[in-house]
């Protein structure tokens, strides 16, 4: 099992293809599972990374307060271990914190950035309504796995995709997350707020949202991206938070296409 220590933990982390590096990073509660659907399309172009972030998956689960900026340091850590000095870097979620962080401490080793279903954090953040953050923070048990996927896929989805949901909901519980390293994760980006340093992330950046997210409101996306100097935004009419599983096969071009020099294309 692919293993590296970074910051006293170990990671777990999985490689695929050839080529320019291309690191992926999952939001709360999700393992490098959460890329089924980007890693067969985006290994046939380039080095892809996935790792399950500290609290999650194979990893380990330290019992101890999680920060974004500490999160940023382990997928630091995570590159140098595997030699990788420069990449580019798709975040979702937790994950577009996580790859804000890692640009703004470490602009050297970005190429390109990809930031979905995200933030920059701080008190012009749009929250999810009350009942969508009640839950988040304080739902427990078997009901909260299950209304977690409701919220993080579009009705439509998962009437017409069950076996899709069935599968990812397999992953998962392979290796359960526990309440307590939820938690931790749940509450590492309360003090980030990237606002007033996007103006340094000048590297290009293509910014994706679902119009449908119920956890992460679509302006939120939009805000981001007229921040930040050299960025593009992609929406997604209908998607939900997980969009990246619900429209992966045009998600997948658009990303290539980014990613090769191409314009970001809806």
């Amino acid at each position: 099992m692919p293993i590296v220590g970074v910051n006293g933990i170990r990671l777990y982390y999985e490689t695929y293809g050839q080529g320019e590096g291309l690191l992926l990073i999952a939001g709360i509660g999700y393992g490098t599972w959460l890329w089924a659907k980007q890693i067969p399309e985006l290994s046939k172009y380039f080095f892809v990374i996935a790792f399950d972030n500290r609290g999650v998956g194979r990893s380990d689960k330290p019992d101890t307060e999680y920060t974004v900026s500490l999160l940023a340091s382990d997928t630091y850590e995570l590159l140098r271990a595997l030699k990788v000095e420069r990449v580019s870097v798709l975040g979702i979620s937790l994950g577009g914190f996580i790859a804000q962080q890692l640009a703004l401490d470490h602009p050297g080793i970005i190429n390109k950035l990809i930031l979905c279903s995200t933030s920059h954090g701080g008190p012009n953040m749009i929250l999810p309504k009350g009942e969508v953050l009640q839950f988040m923070a304080f739902g427990a048990g078997k009901e909260t796995f299950q209304r977690g996927l409701e919220l993080a896929f579009s009705p439509e989805y998962r009437a017409s995709n069950p076996e899709e949901i069935a599968r990812l909901t397999e992953r998962m519980r392979r290796n359960p997350q526990p309440r307590y390293a939820y938690l931790r994760q749940f509450m590492a980006p309360i003090n980030f707020n990237s606002e007033p340093l996007l103006h340094k992330l000048t590297m290009p950046v293509l910014v994706m949202a679902g119009e449908a997210d119920q956890v992460v409101p679509v302006e939120n996306s939009r805000r981001l991206a007229e921040r930040l100097p050299n960025a593009k935004l992609v929406t997604f009419p209908g998607a939900g938070h997980l969009f990246v599983v619900e429209r992966a096969a045009e998600v997948n071009r658009i990303i290539i296409d980014f990613l090769k020099g191409g314009a970001a294309r809806a």
